[in-house]
Protein backbone atom coordinates (compact mmCIF):
# COMPACT_ATOMS: atom_id res chain seq x y z
CA UNK A 1 0.00 0.00 0.00
CA UNK A 2 2.61 2.13 0.43
CA UNK A 3 4.11 2.53 -3.03
CA UNK A 4 0.99 3.16 -4.11
CA UNK A 5 0.37 6.34 -1.65
CA UNK A 6 4.32 6.84 -3.36
CA UNK A 7 3.40 5.90 -6.78
CA UNK A 8 6.33 3.66 -6.82
CA UNK A 9 4.34 0.99 -8.54
CA UNK A 10 5.75 -0.31 -11.91
CA UNK A 11 2.29 0.47 -13.39
CA UNK A 12 2.80 3.98 -11.98
CA UNK A 13 6.31 4.45 -13.20
CA UNK A 14 4.82 3.19 -16.69
CA UNK A 15 2.63 6.27 -16.65
CA UNK A 16 5.01 8.38 -15.52
CA UNK A 17 7.05 7.21 -18.75
CA UNK A 18 5.14 7.97 -21.34
CA UNK A 19 4.20 11.75 -19.50
CA UNK A 20 7.60 12.55 -19.48
CA UNK A 21 7.67 11.28 -23.24
CA UNK A 22 4.88 13.01 -24.48
CA UNK A 23 5.80 15.99 -22.52
CA UNK A 24 9.24 16.31 -23.93
CA UNK A 25 8.46 15.52 -27.40
CA UNK A 26 6.11 18.58 -27.29
CA UNK A 27 8.32 21.18 -25.72
CA UNK A 28 11.05 19.59 -28.27
CA UNK A 29 8.59 19.86 -31.05
CA UNK A 30 7.13 23.17 -30.08
CA UNK A 31 10.66 24.34 -30.41
CA UNK A 32 11.75 23.56 -33.64
CA UNK A 33 8.21 24.40 -35.34
CA UNK A 34 8.61 27.54 -34.03
CA UNK A 35 11.77 28.17 -35.55
CA UNK A 36 10.38 26.95 -38.82
CA UNK A 37 7.26 29.07 -38.61
CA UNK A 38 9.41 32.10 -38.19
CA UNK A 39 11.91 31.13 -40.83
CA UNK A 40 8.94 30.27 -43.27
CA UNK A 41 6.53 33.14 -42.58
CA UNK A 42 8.80 36.25 -41.28
CA UNK A 43 9.14 37.56 -44.95
CA UNK A 44 5.78 36.43 -46.54
CA UNK A 45 3.09 39.11 -47.44
CA UNK A 46 0.39 39.60 -45.40
CA UNK A 47 1.26 37.36 -42.68
CA UNK A 48 0.72 38.48 -38.73
CA UNK A 49 3.57 36.29 -37.74
CA UNK A 50 6.48 38.62 -37.84
CA UNK A 51 8.30 38.16 -35.02
CA UNK A 52 9.95 35.05 -32.88
CA UNK A 53 7.62 35.69 -30.06
CA UNK A 54 4.63 35.68 -32.54
CA UNK A 55 5.64 32.06 -34.21
CA UNK A 56 6.38 30.76 -30.50
CA UNK A 57 2.98 31.99 -29.59
CA UNK A 58 1.08 31.28 -32.09
CA UNK A 59 2.83 27.14 -32.54
CA UNK A 60 2.09 26.64 -28.43
CA UNK A 61 -1.50 27.89 -29.26
CA UNK A 62 -1.74 25.36 -32.07
CA UNK A 63 0.20 22.24 -29.89
CA UNK A 64 -2.81 23.40 -27.07
CA UNK A 65 -5.36 22.80 -29.45
CA UNK A 66 -6.94 26.11 -29.01
CA UNK A 67 -5.83 28.14 -31.92
CA UNK A 68 -4.86 31.88 -31.43
CA UNK A 69 -6.19 35.27 -32.63
CA UNK A 70 -3.36 35.57 -35.44
CA UNK A 71 -4.49 34.18 -38.94
CA UNK A 72 -3.05 31.16 -39.90
CA UNK A 73 0.30 30.71 -42.40
CA UNK A 74 0.34 32.29 -45.84
CA UNK A 75 3.27 30.21 -46.84
CA UNK A 76 2.87 26.43 -48.04
CA UNK A 77 5.27 25.04 -45.95
CA UNK A 78 4.14 26.82 -43.43
CA UNK A 79 0.59 25.91 -43.96
CA UNK A 80 2.18 22.03 -44.27
CA UNK A 81 4.12 22.49 -41.12
CA UNK A 82 0.17 23.68 -39.59
CA UNK A 83 -1.46 20.60 -40.66
CA UNK A 84 1.07 18.44 -39.25
CA UNK A 85 0.63 20.52 -35.87
CA UNK A 86 -2.80 19.96 -35.90
CA UNK A 87 -2.50 16.08 -36.18
CA UNK A 88 0.40 15.89 -33.62
CA UNK A 89 -1.87 17.83 -31.36
CA UNK A 90 -5.18 15.41 -31.44
CA UNK A 91 -2.73 12.65 -31.39
CA UNK A 92 -1.21 13.81 -27.69
CA UNK A 93 -4.29 14.06 -26.83
CA UNK A 94 -5.52 10.52 -27.75
CA UNK A 95 -2.09 9.09 -26.27
CA UNK A 96 -2.57 11.20 -23.00
CA UNK A 97 -6.21 9.42 -22.65
CA UNK A 98 -4.72 6.13 -23.84
CA UNK A 99 -2.37 6.52 -21.07
CA UNK A 100 -4.19 7.18 -17.82
CA UNK A 101 -6.92 4.39 -19.74
CA UNK A 102 -4.21 1.83 -19.50
CA UNK A 103 -2.83 3.19 -16.19
CA UNK A 104 -6.40 2.54 -14.68
CA UNK A 105 -6.90 -0.81 -16.30
CA UNK A 106 -3.93 -2.33 -14.80
CA UNK A 107 -4.28 -0.50 -11.50
CA UNK A 108 -7.38 -2.79 -11.56
CA UNK A 109 -5.76 -5.80 -12.53
CA UNK A 110 -3.46 -5.62 -9.93
CA UNK A 111 -6.15 -4.85 -7.30
CA UNK A 112 -8.29 -7.62 -8.40
CA UNK A 113 -6.65 -9.96 -11.31
CA UNK A 114 -9.72 -11.85 -13.35
CA UNK A 115 -10.59 -15.08 -11.97
CA UNK A 116 -8.59 -16.89 -14.72
CA UNK A 117 -5.40 -15.65 -13.30
CA UNK A 118 -6.57 -16.34 -10.02
CA UNK A 119 -7.53 -20.27 -11.38
CA UNK A 120 -3.95 -20.55 -12.61
CA UNK A 121 -1.95 -19.36 -9.61
CA UNK A 122 -4.19 -21.84 -7.49
CA UNK A 123 -2.66 -24.43 -9.54
CA UNK A 124 0.73 -23.69 -9.31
Amino acid sequence: MLKVARAATPTHGHLRSRLIFLLVATVALDAVASVLIFMFERHAAGTAITTFGDSVFWTSTQLLTVSSQLPNPISTPARVLDVFLQAYAISAVAILAGSFGAFFHRRGMERDPPRYLRGAQDTE
